[in-house]
């Protein structure tokens, strides 16, 4: 029996996963409408392939985190665990590249700064995704071959209950280990983050002897910009503050609350970032404003036709 807690946070946890799914899903969408009418630019493509990877994210947060609270016996199943393991590998992996991706090309297209190694980046922006989707696939190929050897020692031990059985040390080092890559994308897209804020903050405040008419326009700009930026950087930290406390579940798993806490901060950067993007994006904003509109017209249709 879930105590008024657990339930508060598991019904917090499914309005974000729905949001979530509805928020990225509508992303995807109106990238792939775009796709069919024109060309899909390299901002589209990353827009799309966030919100893909974050609807699948979602999904095995959610899956996971049920199967530990209500069957934690099904996982005694090693494919389960091997299934879900992977799928977490590259759909965790991917959502945190193609945010990466964003915050970088944001930052080499946006920010203004006269260093050599910025004005040598900023010349060569196509050739950052390719070099950053290298290091993708080299971080998922590794951690798919680590994961493989933890799993493959495990069933040579006939260990095929889901906690693993070691010393909490070990099992920090190997979830370390595991998340490399991911902390490298993580502290990448933080340190751009934070050199465009620092820019467009210098920028407003250079820009404050022109004409009063063309300087709040600007700076009410870069102050939204800002805004946002601090909304993604505030958002991607708790989503790994989540996940360490899921990690850390692991180690305590008799207490399911820590698990219930951890899944709903960890769900509140795919399905928040994704509504931030929607009103920070002027083509995304421009979408769901006719969406709203055609449910407003459909809604005093449907009134006009009950009276």
């Amino acid at each position: 029996m879930l105590s008024v807690v657990e339930g508060i946070l598991i019904f917090v946890v499914i309005s974000e996963s729905v949001f979530g799914v509805l928020g990225n899903g509508f992303i995807g969408l109106v990238n792939c409408i775009d796709c069919a009418k024109n060309k899909l630019s390299t901002i589209g493509f990353i827009l799309t392939g966030l919100a893909i990877s974050r609807i699948f994210l979602i999904w095995i947060i959610i899956t996971d985190g049920f199967i530990q609270i209500f069957s934690p016996d099904i996982y005694a199943s090693g494919n389960l665990i091997e299934c879900i393991s992977y799928f977490w590998i590259i759909s965790n992996q991917s959502s945190i590249w193609f945010a990466t991706s964003l915050s970088i090309l944001y930052f080499l297209k946006i920010a203004n700064f006269s260093n050599y190694i910025f004005l040598w980046l900023k010349s060569r922006t196509n050739r950052v995704i390719p070099l950053l989707m290298g290091f993708l696939l080299i971080s998922c190929l590794l951690n798919f071959a680590y994961i493989a050897k933890i799993l493959n020692d495990l069933k040579m031990k006939n260990d095929t209950v889901w906690r693993l059985n070691m010393y909490k040390s070990e099992y920090f080092i190997k979830q370390i280990l595991l998340n490399l890559g991911v902390i490298f994308f993580f502290t990448l897209s933080l340190i751009t983050s934070v050199l465009l804020i620092i820019s467009l903050w210098r920028h407003s405040r250079q820009i404050q002897s022109n004409v009063t008419g063309l300087r709040d326009s600007i700076t009410e700009a870069h102050v939204k910009a800002m805004k946002v930026l601090i909304s993604f950087i505030i958002l991607f930290i708790l989503y790994f503050i989540g996940t360490a406390i899921e990690i850390l579940y692991f180690t305590v798993p008799e207490n399911k609350l820590l698990l219930m806490f951890g899944m709903t901060t960890t769900a509140i950067y795919p399905w928040g970032h994704s509504f931030i993007l929607i009103l920070g994006n002027s083509k995304l904003k421009q979408a769901s404003l006719r969406v709203l509109q055609q449910l407003q017209c459909c809604e005093k249709t449907k009134n006009l036709r009950a009276t």
